[in-house]
């Protein structure tokens, strides 16, 4: 399948690092992606593999999905009324989904935002090679903090002030949640869901965690987003009622999958 216009990627488009960005803008940066046919989860896999195949890195993809993440962070911060300074709280999985968290909030920063960046796993670092890259290069990063959440005690330390946050990212599960949620995930949902409560608007990346990309069911607990940035096409579960209504408005980032690595 190819289109007659290709979406410019996220670090080759400088709108995306306008002051004034906002999510109308950023969706009409993205039209093309978001007029493609949806795509289930097993089949996003297996373009991601083969775009890596055709010799795309996947750190080169996680870079590119994370930058889209942060511009969709700055846009959705120009229309919420956050106290000034406040700031951006990353609640990273162990997966890949975390590592697109993760450059997320290297690249906050370089814009001038604080962020909080937490790897909500019983490891210390996360468990695929991109995301455990992308951990260690916020080491010395001046304005991102790196916590590790462990437990379940120590997740639900984070609701203290949680409702200070200026924005609240999910990027725990991507594509690959299967049954119930353990922790310390488990508790890292329900963070989101009391910063939500309290007026903090939340961004998921991919998919709202808990919510099944193909089918659009929903376990429970579950995030209610504000914004999800999905990737290269839009998802089959989140065109579902259930998924609509717990995904909020719906991005579709380019990322750099070509059309000879999509599903026949």
């Amino acid at each position: 399948m190819r289109i007659g216009r290709e979406d410019p990627l996220p670090s080759d488009d400088p709108v995306l690092a306008r002051p004034d960005l906002d999510l109308d803008t950023l969706a009409e940066r993205w039209s093309v992606r978001a007029g493609l046919p949806a795509m289930t989860a097993e089949q996003m896999r297996g373009a991601d593999l083969r775009t890596q195949r055709l010799g795309t890195p996947g750190d080169r993809l996680m870079e590119e999905a994370g930058i889209a993440v942060a511009a969709a962070v700055r846009a959705l911060l120009t229309s919420a009324e956050r106290p000034a300074g406040a700031v951006v709280l990353i609640l990273c999985g162990p997966g890949n989904n975390g590592g697109d968290g993760l450059v997320a909030a290297r690249h906050l920063a370089g814009a001038g935002h604080r962020v909080a960046a937490v790897l909500v796993s019983s490891e210390a670092e996360p468990s695929t090679r991109d995301a455990a890259r992308n951990w260690q290069r916020l080491a010395d990063v001046t304005l991102v903090e790196r916590i590790h959440a462990a437990t379940a005690r120590e997740v639900q330390v984070l609701l203290s002030g949680v409702e200070k946050a200026a924005v609240v990212v999910d990027a725990l599960l991507g594509t690959g949640i299967r049954g119930v949620l353990r922790e310390p995930i488990r508790s890292a949902v329900t963070v989101i869901g009391r910063a939500r409560q309290q007026g903090v608007p939340v961004l998921a990346i991919d998919s709202p965690t808990a919510v099944d990309l193909t089918g659009g069911t929903a376990s429970d607990p579950v995030v209610r987003a504000d914004v999800t940035v999905t990737f290269h096409r839009p998802k089959t579960g989140l065109r579902t009622r259930i998924g609509k209504a717990l995904a909020g408005r719906i991005l579709v980032a380019p990322i750099g999958i070509p059309p000879e690595a999509d599903p026949t």
